[in-house]
């Protein structure tokens, strides 16, 4: 077998090759045995390895791998696509009453049904550690046309960064992701010590929220895979993961948000309703009550 590299595409003998991950560094442990560093390929995990235990994965394994998880985005997105159009002819129905409108000052009527809206979905500010991840998820928001600006900036340096461009964009909704992972041989999940990166999503999310106290004005999704979901929480952030310290898709906070982006400000959203655009689920992403922040426009103009 080839010798393992970094930008290899492995997986785990132990872990019966379940995750497909990239090689980050290979580096000698204090135990004089050769380790990498590895990162999720599809999911939000940093993780260290025995070399002696990664496989590499060739090309063709690789591209199947790839199309399992686009076509599982493809199917989450087709839902959230039907979901919206029947919402959206709920609310516009209610913009308009449920009766008939006049057209200028004749007499002539026009059904509620005839008046095209327009959309005003929240705005989306995206702190990514993963440069892959971040330019899948702008790819993603732009498919479901949220209005997004995306930064690939390095876990610990979020923080650094998180007051400068909240003053620059004023977004509705912020995202502060990456990678993270509980950290070999931890026992209390407690501390923030014993994960890869939540003590960065948590100190961004403290500072995020000196800018703006309001958990509607401001609604804030932190974290990635097995990250500390209470100490997030608490820290400010409306949904966070990882509640059962469970591995997240890196598509998930995409699809909270677009929940998010297109509920209407008067409601608040059911934290299932949230849950259930997910692919990973409530056993990866929890959070607290928040309101829409998606608002209907009408009539639609021709200029």
């Amino acid at each position: 077998m080839s010798k393992i590299q970094e930008g290899d595409i492995v997986a785990r003998r132990s872990y019966s090759r379940d995750v497909f991950f990239k090689v980050q560094s290979i580096y000698q442990g204090e135990d004089g045995k050769t380790y990498a560093m590895l990162k999720g390929l599809d999911i939000r995990l940093f993780a260290s390895s025995l070399v002696d235990d990664l496989v590499k994965i060739d090309a063709k394994e690789v591209a199947a791998y790839w199309t399992n998880t686009l076509r599982k985005n493809a199917e989450v997105m087709d839902r959230v696509m039907r979901r919206r159009m029947e919402e959206r002819g709920k609310r516009l129905k209610r913009c308009t009453d449920g009766v008939c409108l006049i057209r200028g000052a004749g007499d002539e009527k026009v059904s509620p049904t005839d008046v095209e809206g327009f959309d005003v979905p929240g705005t989306v500010l995206h702190l990514d550690g993963d440069k892959d991840y971040l330019d899948l998820c702008m790819t993603t928001y732009k498919n479901l046309s949220i209005p997004a600006y995306g930064y690939a900036i390095d876990e610990e340096d979020q923080p650094k960064r998180i007051a400068e461009l909240l003053q620059k964009h004023y977004p509705d909704i912020l995202v502060l992701t990456g990678h993270d992972g509980i950290k070999k041989g931890a026992k209390d999940l407690t501390d923030i010590n014993n994960y890869h990166n939540s003590k960065y999503f948590i100190e961004a999310v403290k500072i995020a929220r000196t800018f703006e106290k309001s958990r509607d004005d401001l609604v804030i999704f932190a974290g990635a895979c097995q990250s500390c979901y209470e100490a997030i929480l608490r820290a400010g952030a409306n949904f966070a993961s990882s509640p059962k310290r469970v591995l997240i898709h890196a598509f998930d906070p995409v699809f909270v948000v677009e929940k998010i982006a297109y509920t209407s400000i008067h409601d608040p959203i059911a934290i299932r309703d949230i849950i259930s655009s997910t692919i990973t689920g409530f056993d990866g992403i929890g959070g607290v009550e928040t309101r829409g922040k998606h608002r209907l426009g009408v009539p639609r103009t021709e200029y």
